[in-house]
């Protein structure tokens, strides 16, 4: 095995600065999981290269996971990403670079709002089995509560990454472009709706997928028949989008429209996006910078009259756990 192909237990900075890796690294579900507040702690010191100390210890996480998870799986990089998989080389290859291809675009057709660490690589993870997917992302969860279905999940918890299940890539690729459309836009303070809704419309545009105008005209129908005054605000808030009902789907359903709506004025879209708050929803930056009732575009985005009383109300709201 090539020197670089062992898992570190201790990395340098360019200056020397030395962190003891492995007594950083805790158990999580049987996968080691970084103290990353520590490991970002060593790595951000002043006058060295940040993005480069950050890859060397995203690097030696992967390693230590490829290990942990009996050697199968492994790294293969490109400038601009990392992939953990067991895809032979080839494969691996043409996916780390459609992560590659992919930042590049995606900031292209977020222009204004989409944007990567300069020089920091995406960090991806494929697992072999459903099980082991979602025994990872439980790291991330609650303990207790079940979980919606997801093809895929970007986690914004001290290393910026995505995962996903093995698959062929060509199913893989709208997973990628949807969850590293979340990473670009991680530096904002997004609501829920907002992210998913570009992610959603930004997936849609990168992976040419195309409208099925008869399931459109069912989704709407189950729209009228879903939403009320009450249900809307768990959309507002967010919590709809854990459920693991229909209403998991719908609130990704709305939220693309909302955002297809919005996004036709990209220069306005783009000053609501950098203002919108996840604590109220957006409700005040739809208002200063759009002069627009979120309730009342909500219900006009899809199909039906005004509805003032969707309108976020944050003070109704039922404190949920900040997601991954």
């Amino acid at each position: 095995m090539r020197a670089q192909d062992i898992a570190a237990t201790t990395l340098t900075r360019t200056d020397g600065a030395i962190l003891d890796f492995s007594a950083a690294l805790m158990d999580g579900h049987g996968f080691p999981i970084p103290d990353w507040k520590a490991v970002n702690a060593w790595a951000d010191g002043a006058g060295v290269d940040i993005a480069a100390a950050r890859n060397l210890a995203r690097r030696a996480w992967l390693l230590h996971l490829r290990d942990a998870t009996g050697g199968a799986m492994h790294v293969v990089e490109t400038r601009n990403a990392m992939v953990l998989s067991s895809f032979d080389h080839r494969i691996a290859l043409a996916a780390a670079r459609y992560v590659s291809d992919v930042r590049g675009r995606i900031v292209q057709l977020l222009d204004g709002i989409g944007e990567f660490p300069a020089g920091e690589q995406s960090v991806m993870l494929v697992f072999d089995s459903r099980e082991d997917y979602y025994r990872y992302v439980a790291n991330y969860y609650p303990d207790d509560g079940e979980f919606a279905f997801s093809g895929g999940m970007f986690i914004n918890a001290g290393c910026p990454h995505f995962v996903g299940e093995k698959n062929d890539l060509s199913v893989l690729e709208p997973v990628i472009a949807h969850e590293m459309t979340h990473n670009s836009v991680a530096h904002l303070s997004l609501p829920m709706w907002l992210d998913e809704g570009i992610a959603v419309n930004t997936e849609s545009r990168l992976a040419f997928q195309p409208a099925n105008h008869q399931d459109a005209i069912e989704e709407i129908n189950k729209h009228h028949e879903f939403w009320s005054p009450e249900r809307v605000q768990e959309f507002w808030s967010g919590q709809s989008f854990l459920r693991t009902d229909e209403g998991n789907e719908l609130s990704y359903d709305m939220a693309r429209h909302i955002v297809e709506l919005l996004g036709r004025d990209w220069p306005s879209f783009t000053r609501f996006a950098r203002a919108a708050r996840r604590e109220d929803g957006g409700v005040a930056a739809a208002r200063e910078m759009l002069g627009l009732d979120l309730g009342q575009l909500a219900a006009t985005a899809i199909g039906m009259e005004e509805q003032k009383a969707w309108s976020p109300r944050p003070e109704s709201w039922v404190t949920i756990e900040e997601r991954a």
